[in-house]
């Protein structure tokens, strides 16, 4: 049986100012973090999304959907799930809606301490936050693929 292709996938976490861009590998199982793209009153930069999809020419998109919780906002969750069917729509890729509650929250978590390791001492900056939130969903998605758990 061959080895499974490597997949190259963009996640996107999105917000009514800024949507947060990573790339990830689905046979290393791999992400890293690539731009922060602006969206005027939830209107996203379309231009920007569609130079990051054909540079990176993905398989798959995995959009992270802020699914209600106590005290979210149900405006942005309806928003995020119309990003995700315009991705679909666009594109003509799969698109995989991910529950992105909290990782907002802990990708701020996850470089402030970096930075308490030794990593640049200047405060997070939201474009950070963002990018670095679609880097969480993005490895999320790609350990529910593989089996694995853990974040």
């Amino acid at each position: 049986m061959p080895a499974p292709a490597a997949r190259t996938v963009l996640s996107f976490d999105y917000g009514l100012r800024r949507i947060g861009v990573a790339v990830g590998n689905t046979l290393t199982g791999t992400a890293e973090v690539l731009s922060t793209i602006a969206a005027q009153d939830g209107e996203p930069d379309w231009r920007a999304i569609d130079r990051c999809v054909a540079d990176w020419r993905p398989a798959a998109i995995v959009a992270g959907v802020p699914y209600n919780m106590a005290g979210r906002d149900a405006r942005l969750a309806t928003a995020a799930l119309r990003f995700a069917d315009e991705l679909r729509q666009r594109y003509g890729i799969e698109v995989y809606r991910v529950d992105e509650r909290l990782t907002s929250r802990e990708a701020e978590d996850e470089l402030r301490e970096r930075r308490r390791s030794g990593a640049k001492a200047k405060r997070v900056r939201r474009g950070e936050v963002d990018r670095e939130a679609a880097r969480l969903i993005l490895l999320q998605w790609l350990r529910a693929q593989s089996g694995q758990s853990g974040t």
